[in-house]
């Protein structure tokens, strides 16, 4: 049966659509196969021509190749100086087609030379993988060509900016490419005009990159009009930037803070109830970061698939794990110490290097791995390059609900009832059936808990080790000294106001002299108010 006059017409257009489209597809392929072996030229000049011509043809296909060149895999065979991409397997090189990625067989090193590059050639090459990508469907793989091209700014990278903008919907990506475009246009243009549009679309993007590329033009070009634009470009995104970065210490101040609430709040509770000076304090810590540790090995192990959830046990088990070793302290130590506050230090010094002695004996000297769950992994990049991460955003609010918790349960429950009498007025507490000795352990059993729950918090942003507690063991005794013994409220206003404090510091005295100036404020601020700044009230600190 033969096709009907229809079926013919259809069936010779496909024919003829096929043609086209192999026609068209020939010269392409030989084309990025000519530029290919053009990189094996003996000039770097041939080489940045190749390059160049690869950058502007948009053939993702050229990826791999430029990725081998970069690192140093890709060579030429001597036999017919086709290029290849290489890997070394025992002792003979495996060949693989740059274009197809097919094995083409194996060499001795001798058979094959290696492609050279210099510095200008791979900045060159690292914008030009920028660019082979600023058309992919994934929106993370644009943003990071647009800003592998702002880095490298070839002047090939231009046509392909402008027409990858035309067609991009994303308003993050949008704008990262509008900058690669204005920075190449500024670095690599001629025309006065448009470096001076460049400039003011650069003005718009508040970041250190940015400001260094301004500052660079501003001292070198030769053009009055675009210097001065440029001078004041500059201007206005420094100002823009002490402004963020006012803002980041901020951040990194209430971060410190949360931190030093943590370790300091169960601190303030033993100490203020008992009057004990416990240097054991920042072992409990550590204990409650090795829990974290032994708890996510548990997921690793046996349930890989609910590792996310791993905090929400590893909390509970630091604060049972401390708390435990918190109530045996006070139970065979501390009660027999009462009202010999030198002895109690020095008990409970001679017992914070037993407990690090402890712990390298059990997990081993070296630092432990504690990762992050992919909800606590990543960051939120704002503008002026200020970046906050997701752990340090996650352990603020914790920090706040653990001290709201805390409130809530001396405020409200019978135990804190019972704990604030023994605060206040001991003795007359004891008169009133109050086992005052049950409430100690209890609350330093409290007070300890908390700070293997501080642990599981600084796990997710220190390293794990037999040392972590020493490192914040004299901040938590400044928080309670400052904030006021024993008091919540106190404890919440000393550890934001010192984490704010030394990160307005640091940049301008450095981390050491900021901790020591802090010292020197507290030691003559408490010369003035010996109780810190919310005493505790009652007949016991009144007398």
């Amino acid at each position: 049966m033969l096709p009907s006059p229809k079926l013919k017409s259809v069936l010779i257009a496909l024919f003829i659509g096929i043609g086209v489209f192999f026609a068209t597809l020939a010269p392409a392929t030989a084309a990025i196969e000519g530029d290919i072996s053009a990189l094996a030229g003996k000039s770097f000049k041939a080489k940045i021509t190749a390059i160049e011509k690869i950058a502007t043809s948009g053939d993702e296909r050229a990826v791999p190749v430029l990725e081998a060149l970069l690192k140093g895999k890709l060579y030429t065979r001597k036999a017919d100086g086709k290029v290849v991409i290489t890997e070394k397997k025992g002792d003979v090189y495996v060949l693989f087609d740059p274009l197809t990625g097919k094995e083409t067989g194996q060499e001795a090193k001798a058979n094959i030379k290696k492609i050279r590059v210099n510095n200008r050639l791979r900045g060159l090459i690292r914008g030009t993988l920028g660019g082979l990508t600023l058309f992919s469907k994934d929106v993370a793989k644009r943003s990071k060509a647009a800003d592998a091209v702002f880095k490298s700014r070839p002047v090939a990278m231009i046509p392909i900016l402008e027409k990858a903008l035309k067609r991009e919907t994303d308003p993050g990506v949008r704008g990262q490419m509008e900058r690669a475009l204005a920075a190449t246009q500024l670095s690599t243009g001629k025309d006065n005009e448009i470096k001076l549009a460049a400039v003011k679309t650069l003005s718009s993007h508040a970041t250190p990159e940015v400001r260094a590329l301004l500052g660079t033009v501003a001292a070198s070009e030769t053009d009055p009009a675009v210097r001065q634009a440029a001078k004041k470009a500059l201007k206005d995104i420094e100002g823009q930037l002490a402004v963020w970065n006012a803002v980041g210490n901020v951040f990194q101040g209430i971060s410190l803070g949360s931190v030093l609430l943590l370790a300091s709040v169960g601190l303030a509770i033993t100490f203020g109830v008992m009057g004990v000076i416990n240097m054991a304090h920042g072992e409990l810590v550590m204990l409650g970061a090795y829990t974290t540790f032994v708890v996510q090995e548990v997921f690793r192990n046996h349930f890989p698939g609910a590792f996310d959830y791993s905090l929400f046990v590893a909390v509970p088990a630091a604060f049972l794990v401390s708390g435990a070793f918190g109530i045996a302290i006070e139970r065979g130590i501390i009660r027999f110490l009462y009202g010999r506050p030198l002895e109690t230090l020095l008990a409970t010094w001679g017992l914070s290097l037993i407990l690090q002695q402890l712990v390298r004996s059990i997990f081993g000297p070296t630092n432990r791995e504690v990762g992050n769950p992919s909800w606590m992994s990543g960051y939120i990049e704002a503008t002026g390059g200020l970046v906050l991460t997701y752990n340090r955003i996650y352990i603020i609010i914790f920090s706040l609900l653990v001290i709201g918790l805390l409130a809530l349960l001396l405020r409200k429950t019978s135990f804190g009832l019972k704990m604030r009498a023994v605060t206040q007025n001991r003795a007359m507490a004891a008169s009133m059936g109050i086992r005052t000795g049950w409430i100690d352990a209890l609350t330093f059993g409290l007070g300890s808990g908390i700070a293997g729950v501080a642990g599981v918090a600084l796990s997710q942003i220190d390293n794990v080790s037999p040392n972590l507690g020493q490192a914040y063991i004299i901040d938590t005794f400044m928080v309670v000294v400052f904030g006021g013994v024993g008091n919540l409220w106190g404890v919440l206003v000393g550890a934001f106001s010192l984490g704010l404090v030394n990160k307005f510091l640091e940049p301008m005295a450095g981390a050491v002299l900021a901790k020591i100036f802090v010292l020197i404020f507290i030691i003559l601020f408490i010369q003035k108010r010996p109780r810190g700044l919310f005493a505790l009230k009652g007949r016991a600190v009144e007398n």
